[in-house]
């Protein structure tokens, strides 16, 4: 993964304040930030995060990502996310709901490039009142997950398979070489 921490952080909170909170939990959260990396590389021709997704039954999972917020969820007080959200348990839910501990600030939106903004802005406005059940069946009909078996490496460059990629494969696969 190539991204800095403060950039994470800042991603996180962005979805915390742009998504309908009662529908943000643990597995929403992996699909916010798969939709936000393959869609930026599908409109822009890179990922974000440049976390390694994998294939697994709720859809593409960032592994380093989904990593630190589990570690998050199993011990806050210790986690590198300590001063960026907490989590509760809705009665009755195995849902583990992510709150932000702070507002998302100017100093957090100057991580991003104009893009990147614009991106985090259409899969918010797309996706934040959207159940977790929703987002896993559109994740689901993507050929990321579609091509990849279960617990496989998703490739970045099978994102350009989708329709709606303006980028090849080719583009694709030589950025990711140079980076």
């Amino acid at each position: 993964m190539k991204i800095p921490l403060p950039k994470l952080k800042a991603i996180i909170l962005y979805f915390c304040h742009n998504t309908e909170s009662r529908f943000l939990g643990k597995v929403k959260l992996m699909k916010l930030f798969y939709f936000f990396d393959f869609s930026h590389l599908k409109t822009y021709g890179a990922p974000v995060t440049y976390d390694r997704y994998i294939n697994l039954d709720h859809g593409p999972i960032p592994s380093y990502i989904k990593n630190l917020v589990d570690d998050a969820a199993d011990d806050i007080d210790s986690s590198y996310l300590v001063d960026t959200i907490y989590f509760e348990r809705p009665e009755g839910t195995h849902m583990y709901r992510v709150l932000p501990r702070r507002k998302f600030t100017e100093k957090d939106k100057n991580y991003f490039s104009q893009t990147e903004l614009e991106v985090l802005e259409k899969v918010c406005a797309r996706f934040g009142d959207k159940n977790t059940k929703y987002l896993e069946e559109i994740s689901h009909k993507e050929a990321p997950w579609r091509e990849t078996e279960y617990r496989d490496e998703i490739p970045y460059e099978l994102a350009t398979k989708d329709p709606d990629s303006k980028v090849t494969e080719e583009e694709v696969k030589l950025l990711l070489k140079i980076q």
